[in-house]
């Protein structure tokens, strides 16, 4: 069985993707789990360019198949941040309940209808013939009033999606993987495997 490797050290992430690629011919390994330690510089100024740059260092490095994503939140009342810096924002060592706490309190006063964000990823597929693709998912929601919900992890809490009365951290991890925006980027990736 052929290795694919994910390009990420955040065990939430992992599983999400073992769930929704799961059924692929693959043995799915994460950084950690292939043995691999890079420190990789995410310079790019978009969430595609940062996904091409990590997936195709490591699949230079290793010769296999290596997937990776940046994602990020992009609050419209904030002009799009946190954005591309969503894991940075406020320093790599902040804690997301502060960041959240952050967002909402940058947002106080402001109305529903100006509240609007969406959830952004892009994944990159780097083969070891040196071809890539990237696939976006977005999913669209409210900036919420208050952190809600236990599953989910990063900005989930405060991102309100309208149309099912939930933070994306109020949805079971099957209900997530469906809609959220690493599922459906997840999903057109899979399609081109």
């Amino acid at each position: 069985m052929e290795r694919l490797i994910f390009a990420t050290g955040n065990e939430n992430k992992m599983k999400e993707i073992c769930m929704i690629l799961g059924d692929l011919n693959y043995e799915i390994l994460s950084m950690k789990e292939a043995g691999i330690d890079m420190e990789i510089v995410e310079d790019g100024t978009t969430f595609e360019e940062n996904a091409v740059i990590k997936a195709t260092a490591i699949s230079k490095a290793v010769g296999c198949l290596v997937l990776a994503d940046d994602s990020g939140l992009e609050v419209d009342y904030m002009d799009g941040e946190p954005g591309i810096r969503s894991a940075r924002w406020m320093g790599e060592n902040t804690s997301y309940h502060i960041k959240n706490q952050k967002i909402i309190e940058n947002l106080a006063g402001v109305p529903d209808e100006q509240r609007t964000a969406r959830f952004v990823c892009a994944i990159a597929a780097a083969f070891p013939d040196g071809r890539v693709i990237t696939k976006r998912g977005t999913i669209e929601g409210i900036i919420g009033y208050e952190e809600r919900g236990e599953n989910g992890f990063g900005y989930d809490p405060i991102f309100f999606l309208p149309e099912y009365g939930k933070t994306t951290a109020e949805l079971s991890p099957e209900e997530k993987n469906e809609i959220s925006h690493r599922g459906r980027a997840l999903t057109l990736i899979k399609k081109e495997l």
